[in-house]
Formats: C-alpha cells, sequence, structure tokens
C-alpha cells in the first residue's frame, strides 16, 4: 500500500468555499496530503461576512474525533474555528493523546470582522490549549489578545511571539505581520530562535481565508516531515501565491486560489 502523509483539521465549515475545513482539505489536497475533518460548526458565510451559525454537539464531535482516531494514521494536525468551552473540553482530552504536531490557528473573527467564538472560548483556548500546541499562528489581534497588549511594529510582533512561548507555553509562535503596511512580515519564534520570513505585499482585498490556508499549508508540510521552519517558509510561498492569484468572486472579500502553487509550478 501507498503510505501517505494524513493531516486533520478540525474546525467550522465555510459554504462559500475560502475558509474553515473546506479550504483546510483543499490546501492538504493541493500539497500531496491525505485529508480528514472533524466538523465542530456549520457556518453559514459567504465573501461578505457571517450569517448563521450552527454549533455541533458535544456528543457528535467527540464520536467524529472518535472515529478518526480509531482508525486512521495523523501525522499532523489543526485547529481552527471552535466556538465554545465545551467543544475545547472535549477536543483537548481526544489531542492530548495524538502523538504527532499540533498547530493552532487561533480563530477568533472572520476576516469580515464577525466574531466566530465567545468570551469564555477564548479564555479558554489561551489558558488550556495554548501549552499543547506545537505552533500556534495569530495574526496581530489574535496575538494582541492572547498577550494582552498593543502589536504596532515589528518589534512588538518579535516581543509577543516569545511571550506566547515563554508565557503561555506554546512550543512555537507564528506571529503573521497581514495587519501591518509595508511588507508582509512574520516571525516564528521555536523557543531558541527567532525566524523571519517576508514576502511582497498584494494589493487586494481577496483575502478570505487566508489564515485558514497558510496554517493547512503548515499542518500538510510537518505532516510529511519537514522541520518547523521549512514548513512555514515553504507554507508563506503557498499562501503568498493563492493570494497573488485570488479570485474575485463574490461581492465582499474574495477568496484565496489554492491552487494557485500548482499553476504557478511552485514546489508542493
Amino acid at each position: 500500500m501507498t503510505s501517505i502523509a494524513c493531516a486533520l483539521t478540525i474546525a467550522g465549515t465555510d459554504p462559500s468555499g475560502g475558509a474553515g475545513i473546506h479550504a483546510d482539505l483543499k490546501t492538504f489536497q493541493e500539497l500531496k496530503t491525505y485529508g480528514m475533518s472533524v466538523i465542530t460548526s456549520v457556518v453559514a458565510q459567504n465573501t461578505t461576512g457571517v450569517q448563521a451559525v450552527h454549533h455541533m454537539s458535544i456528543e457528535m464531535i467527540k464520536a467524529q474525533l472518535d472515529s478518526v482516531l480509531s482508525d486512521m494514521p495523523v501525522h499532523a494536525f489543526k485547529t481552527g474555528m471552535i466556538a465554545t468551552v465545551y467543544m475545547m473540553r472535549v477536543i483537548k482530552e481526544s489531542i492530548a493523546t495524538i502523538k504527532a504536531p499540533y498547530i493552532m490557528d487561533p480563530v477568533m473573527v472572520a476576516t469580515s470582522g464577525d466574531s466566530l467564538i465567545d468570551e469564555d472560548a477564548r479564555t479558554y483556548l489561551r489558558e488550556q490549549l495554548l501549552p499543547l500546541a506545537s505552533l500556534v499562528t495569530p495574526n496581530i489581534p489574535e496575538a494582541e489578545y492572547i498577550t494582552g497588549k498593543r502589536i504596532e511594529t515589528i518589534t512588538d510582533m518579535q516581543e509577543a511571539a516569545n511571550e506566547i512561548v515563554h508565557q503561555y507555553g506554546a512550543s512555537a509562535a507564528l506571529i503573521k505581520g497581514g495587519h501591518l503596511s509595508g511588507e508582509a512580515i512574520d516571525f516564528l519564534y521555536d523557543g531558541d530562535k527567532m525566524h523571519t520570513f517576508s514576502a511582497k505585499r498584494i494589493a487586494t482585498k481577496n483575502t478570505h481565508g487566508t489564515g485558514c490556508t497558510y496554517s493547512a499549508a503548515i499542518t500538510a508540510y510537518l505532516s510529511k516531515g519537514n522541520s518547523l521552519p521549512g514548513a512555514v517558509e515553504k507554507a508563506k510561498l503557498f499562501v503568498t501565491k493563492a493570494i497573488e492569484h485570488s479570485f474575485s468572486i463574490g461581492s465582499g472579500n474574495g477568496p484565496t486560489n489554492h491552487f494557485a502553487a500548482r499553476m504557478m509550478e511552485v514546489e508542493s
């Protein structure tokens, strides 16, 4: 039987196809990994925003996790939207048993600005899930919430990465600089070294699902045995191409192009 890297995403849906598990599974497929998913919430959303959310029952989330983990290999996994403390508790129990890299995309707010998780869940994520993460990938607003500090400069970004690792217990932190002006610079701190990843800033409003795609690409590369800096470097290239060749679909923030890397013959 052909051996293939297997990646799992635990997140909410996006019927418009740009974010959530839809973006994750597209990314896994493009990067030649076998993608699996556990749905936490069914979200009615599109490029303009979130219209409705229906949370899966705790029993159903656990059943999905049990189904996957009792039968399938997991070489790396990620979490995205986990809306409530109750969800986080049952997910924490299951993921603590997985011996594979855990990438946490601390999804709190959609690109449109709609809040996706409640206040108690934000606190639980910071205090209980962060210490389990091999890597956490906050954008600047998410990093500000985690640290409780304003982030306005690249020095602030580096300090936030350091704090998330040493104060909050994540093994590594990737602070994404998309919300600052100038070059798109991200900082990865692995507890020992600060790594810098930069790319040209692309003038487009089509950034729906960017964070999901980035973290999914990191997950895929880690599932295939890449080092953490190597996985982030390749994922940065993947998501940059996805934004550069994004789609003007819908009347809001259009989706990124998950097969742009293949089109441009970027290494996958």
